[in-house]
Parts: structure tokens; sequence; C-alpha cells
């Protein structure tokens, strides 16, 4: 009988169940309560269908709903854009490294050569005297005043080049971050140059 009651307020009842399930009701008290409840709710949520909501409604439900907290939303959107989180990352950790490494080694340094002399953090080429190689001078001044067959590089320091001194390399002063990328750069190039032409 109930499944009866179900075609029946749904419309699709044929003729003669629809007259045994009337029958029924007028003689059973529980299929009669059963089916007016049916009914009744049926109706109930046929009117509530014609209640529209108000035009803020949205709005006020959002601004009721507990607020998200910062964390979970920056999570949301690294997660909505995975590339731009990489690249960042990439150039955050990039940035870090090469400002700690500019900065980690302070100290007066050069290369061991022969025929140079060191006074007060200035390394001196003195005159009369050839150096065979490259010069590499860090956090000092370079004084050259006899030859370098080589490269001469100077990084957080001065050069000075007496009248009758020479270099037959190039001679470089890295004194600002960027020279000294660039500078680290260009040595890298030249290393794996000379790994491929070997």
């Amino acid at each position: 009988m109930v499944e009866l009651m179900h075609d029946y307020l749904d419309g699709e009842i044929r003729k003669e169940d629809e007259q045994l399930l009337r029958k029924h009701i007028h003689e059973c008290k529980k299929c009669s309560d059963h089916f007016y409840r049916l009914k009744k709710t049926v109706s109930f949520i046929e009117n509530l269908s014609h209640i529209a909501p108000s035009s803020d409604f949205t709005k006020k439900v959002m601004a009721n709903l507990p607020k998200e907290k910062r964390r979970i939303r920056w999570q949301r959107w690294f997660t909505n854009h995975p590339f731009i989180t990489a690249a960042s990352l990439f150039l955050l950790l990039i940035t870090s490294s090469l400002w700690a490494t500019w900065h980690e080694n302070e100290q007066f340094s050069f290369s061991k050569q022969e025929n140079l002399i060191v006074k007060n953090n200035t390394v001196i080429v003195p005159k009369g005297k050839v150096v065979e190689g490259d010069i590499i001078v860090r956090n000092g001044n370079i004084k050259i005043e006899g030859e370098v067959h080589g490269d001469v590089t100077v990084i957080n320091g001065k050069k000075y080049l007496a009248s009758a001194g020479e270099v037959t390399g190039e001679i470089e002063e890295v004194n600002e971050v960027f020279d000294w990328i660039w500078y680290n750069i260009k040595r890298v190039g030249q290393n794996i140059t000379e790994i491929l032409v070997k």
C-alpha cells in the first residue's frame, strides 16, 4: 500500500490501483494517517519551492562562515600556482646563496705565485720581476710594477699599475655583487670550454 501511496503522490498510479488505495485508506486508520502525513509533506515541499532567497543571501552566508587561516590560503595559492612557486623558490635560493658566498669570505686572500710581495693587504709585483700565471686578490689591493703573464682580478679591492708595469692578460676589478656574479659565470664558462676542448 505504501508503494501505491508514492505512485499516487507522484501522479503515476493506474486507475484500478487508485481505487484499491482509496478503499484501503477508508478501512485502515494506520495507512490513512500515513497517507495524510505524506500528502502534508509533499504540499510543504511544493510551497517551499516558490520561496526565493533575498538578493544578499549568499553574501550573508559567506560573511557568517569562519575566516580562513592565512596559512591555508597561502598553501592553496602555492598549490594552484606550482610554476610560479618553483621559480620563486629557485630565485630565492640562488639569491641567498650568492649573497652568502659574496659575504662569507671577507678576509684578505690572493693566489700564490712566485715573485709576489705582500704588505698591508696589498699584493705587489716588484719592478723587474715576472709572474707567470693568473693573480686573484680578494679583499685587498694589487700594485703591479713588474710583469704579469696572465690575467689579474681584484675582488673588493683596487689595482694600481705603475708606468713600467705590464700585464699580458686581462685586468679586472670586481667590486659589486653583479660584477662578481658575472665574473663567476665567465669562470664557469671558461672551465667548461677547457673541459670540452680537452
